[in-house]
């Protein structure tokens, strides 16, 4: 019930206080295990995102240090999140992780591990490949623009204007044993640059000249 409330809530939110764009919606099988992997921000990604899923499994890993924080505990806690340390090696975060997508649940992790500070791209962590391996499920790009700029519209009475685009879900190539750290790596850089291919090219940080991105946009 909270968790149905809050999304009408977030809803009504975005639909006041910004002018969004939504494509894609369609690219979310009806069921089954499958990562959302979006690029990262503002704080207000994750409940773009959680509004426009039509399932309710939807959930998140989500930074620890958000249960020291009250509100955002009682927030997050809403949509039974995955809580990971992200200065460290959260083996155990990652098994609940890969258990969840293995018994068809829809897991929402941004590859960056955290917010972008200039809106672009940041060199992304091997996390969300190393996990899609692992429990064998798809990936779904997802590229949002304008969150960054919502609150300083927002100060001068405007109304922001958001984008979320949702991509084809892909499968990954298996990671082999002998090659672990260059298969996550080419893995990772796949990820990014579908996520890339989806932005505008001032979103695309430092994945803008990667051969693979070009090879993406001039499909």
């Amino acid at each position: 019930m909270l968790r149905t409330i809050l999304g009408l809530i977030a809803r009504l939110f975005f639909k006041l206080f910004s002018r969004i764009e939504v494509t894609g919606v369609e690219n979310i099988p009806p069921q089954g295990g499958a990562i959302l992997a979006p690029n990262h921000i503002s704080r207000l990604d994750a409940g773009l995102v959680f509004i426009y899923m039509q399932r309710r499994d939807v959930t998140g890993l989500v930074a620890d240090k958000y249960k020291s924080k009250p509100f955002f505990r009682w927030l997050i806690g809403a949509i039974g999140p995955i809580w990971i340390n992200r200065e460290s090696a959260d083996f155990q975060a990652l098994r609940e992780a890969r258990d969840y997508l293995q018994n068809g649940g829809l897991l929402g992790v941004a590859p960056e591990g955290t917010r972008s500070k200039t809106g672009a791209l940041m060199r992304a962590k091997t996390g969300v490949a190393y996990l899609a391996d692992k429990a064998a499920s798809p990936i779904i790009p997802i590229a949002i623009t304008g969150t960054e700029k919502f609150f300083s519209e927002l100060k001068h009475l405007r109304r922001a204007r958001l984008t979320l685009r949702i991509g084809e879900p892909f499968s990954l190539p298996p990671v082999e044993r002998g090659e672990r750290s260059e298969g996550l790596q080419r893995n990772t850089d796949e990820i990014m640059c579908r996520i890339a291919a989806m932005l505008p090219p001032s979103y695309r940080g430092v994945y803008s000249d990667h051969p693979r991105l070009l090879e993406l946009v001039s499909e």
